[in-house]
This record gives C-alpha cells, sequence and structure tokens, in this order.
C-alpha cells in the first residue's frame, strides 16, 4: 500500500483526524484486556510491525527460522497469507504451493527456510492445524501476529524500518495500528539504525539487510549482484509495499535502474515484461515465488531475482534464545 502524505507529518489532515486516531488506539488496547489468550503446544514468537503497510519483516522472519534452527529449535511458521485472508480454513504451505491461493509472502518463507508454513486469518487455528500436523514443532514464528491477541506469545518482536512511526498517530491519523507505547520484548531496526525514540523501553537491535546475489529464475544460478549490476542498465520491477526501497539497493549496487513499480501483490502473466526494455530485468523474491510458476518467465533468461537476507547479530539470536528457554547457566 502507498502510505499518504499526511502520515509522515503532524499536518491540517492528521489534525483533524487524530480524535478517530486517538479512539482507534483506545480501543486497541481495550481489545488486549478482552481475548482470553490461548497457549499452544510450542513457544510462539511474533514478529510484527505497528505499522500499516512493510518494514522488512519478511527477511528478518526468514532469519530467524534459521538461526533457530541452527540453535537446536524446531521451527514452523503461522502468516494471515494475502492471497488466503478469505479461506474458510487454516491452509498448509510448502514450497510447492501456489502463492495465488496461499499467498507470496508465505510460500517464500517456506521456499527460503524448508519449514512447514500455515496461513489464516485466526493465528490460534493457523497454529493449531501446523502443530496437528507437524506435532514435533517447539516454536511457532508468527509473521506479523501483533494485533491478534488471542495466540499467547512467549516473545514479541517489534520491526521498524527507515521509514519508522511516520507521524506517530493512530489509523487514520497516521500509520500506526496500535500506540507506540505498546509493550514489546525486542524492537527491532530493519536495515536502519536504531531509533531511540521508537524502543518503548525494550531492548534494541539493528538488522542489516544485504543484497549480494543475483538468481537467473530460468537456470537457478547464483551470480554475484554487484559484479553483475555494476554500470549494467536493468529494467526493475517491485510488487511489494516499498519499491523504491527494492530499486535503491539495485543503485547501490551500481545498476541504471529503470524502475517499475506495481501494486503490492502484483498479478503477473506471460506478457508483464514485454514492455522490458533491457537486457536484464531484475524482480523481488516476493514476486519470483509468482513468475517461476509461469512457463514463459520461468524460462526467461533476461529474469533475475535480487535475494535479500537479514543479518541477525549473534548476540541478538543469544537474546532470542534467552527469551524463550530462560537464562542459561555459565
Amino acid at each position: 500500500m502507498r502510505a499518504p502524505d499526511f502520515w509522515n507529518a503532524n499536518g491540517f489532515i492528521a489534525r483533524i483526524l487524530s480524535p478517530l486516531g486517538a479512539l482507534y488506539g483506545f480501543a486497541t488496547k481495550l481489545k488486549q484486556g478482552w481475548d482470553t489468550p490461548y497457549r499452544a503446544q510450542a513457544q510462539v514468537l511474533c514478529v510484527g510491525n505497528l505499522t500499516a503497510g512493510g518494514a522488512g519483516k519478511t527477511p528478518i522472519v526468514i532469519a530467524l527460522v534459521q538461526a533457530l534452527r541452527a540453535r537446536g529449535r524446531n521451527p514452523g511458521v503461522i502468516a494471515r497469507g494475502y492471497a488466503a485472508r478469505d479461506a474458510a480454513q487454516p491452509l498448509r504451505v510448502d514450497a510447492a504451493s501456489d502463492p495465488a491461493s496461499a499467498g507470496d509472502e508465505p510460500v517464500l518463507v517456506a521456499q527460503r527456510t524448508g519449514a512447514p508454513v500455515a496461513v489464516f486469518a485466526d493465528r490460534r487455528a493457523a497454529a493449531l492445524a501446523l502443530l496437528a500436523a507437524h506435532p514435533e514443532l517447539d516454536v511457532i514464528v508468527s509473521d506479523d501476529g501483533l494485533q491478534h491477541y488471542g495466540l499467547a506469545r512467549a516473545l514479541e518482536c517489534v520491526v521498524f524500518d527507515a521509514h519508522g512511526a511516520g507521524n506517530g498517530a493512530c489509523l487514520p491519523a497516521g500509520p500506526l495500528r496500535e500506540p507506540l507505547d505498546r509493550r514489546r520484548d525486542l524492537t527491532l531496526f530493519s536495515g536502519c539504525p536504531i531509533d531511540a525514540a521508537l524502543c518503548a523501553n525494550s531492548p534494541a537491535h539493528a538488522v542489516p539487510i544485504v543484497a549480494e546475489t543475483l538468481i537467473q529464475l530460468a537456470t537457478g544460478q547464483a551470480i554475484d549482484a554487484r559484479s553483475h549490476l555494476q554500470g549494467r542498465a536493468v529494467s526493475a520491477y517491485a510488487g511489494i509495499a516499498h519499491p523504491h526501497k527494492f530499486f535503491a539497493s539495485l543503485q547501490a549496487l551500481g545498476a541504471q535502474v529503470e524502475g517499475h513499480a506495481l501494486p503490492d501483490h502484483a498479478h503477473f502473466d506471460a506478457h508483464s515484461f514485454a514492455q522490458a526494455r533491457h537486457a536484464c530485468i531484475v524482480i523481488t523474491e516476493k514476486d519470483a515465488v509468482k513468475c517461476a510458476r509461469i512457463p514463459a518467465l520461468a524460462n526467461d533468461p533476461r529474469i533475475h531475482v535480487l535475494r535479500i537476507d537479514a543479518k541477525l547479530d549473534p548476540a541478538l539470536v543469544d537474546l532470542v534464545m534467552e527469551k524463550l528457554d530462560g537464562p542459561q547457566a555459565a
């Protein structure tokens, strides 16, 4: 989604809407008291953002799942799943699932991590379905589940990116889905420095986001992104919440970018790149899970995928494990 300009300033429109924003924030606090949390038979680690729109959660979710597995845990993932928002029951997702029904981000998480994934609007039902199919799981990572108070969680991580909290007001006066002082266990800053004003007295960590690898869609070949893109003109397409961040990543790698900003969760077909002017086309990982299912695109040697990785500080992983397991004896 494209955020309205007034979300970034306390201007006239934001001031007019501020009573509604205050009411919205008050209602979210009331809702936390109404819901009786269900405690799943696995610890729940919730990763979400307080703002509407993307905040760089997906690379962090992927990195956390990988880090949990490296520390001996057996994680699974639950999410709403954009495409599955009207589903009547939880849908289990794996690397081969159709993103048209499961959602692009859940399929990407399944492909990158190999972890079992379930999507459903009701996070409690998603967790139950995932555990019924995979009783061996001992941690469930809830992707963007902060506002789903009916599922108890052992650890809550709030993620911000460079957009921060905008004007600091709740919807519709600003971008916040909950007040900024919301309790949380960790505050993570995706690809940007720590902003102490956003931490709500929680431990904070900056999480670098790096783009070092291109994957040719047709062959799966991994290529060093900088050496391949330096000085090269590319046609870049991005169906994500903030396309300009993707274009900026390519420019930082030395590419001359012809950017095509698409709606978040954009639909693709065999003719989506017919107007591309350059011999190298670069797309996002989220878009690639959809393009890979279209033969004309999957076999197009021009199309490359920029892989995005979150780099978790070992001290951050230690803190996550301590929160989940309790302090470890020296």
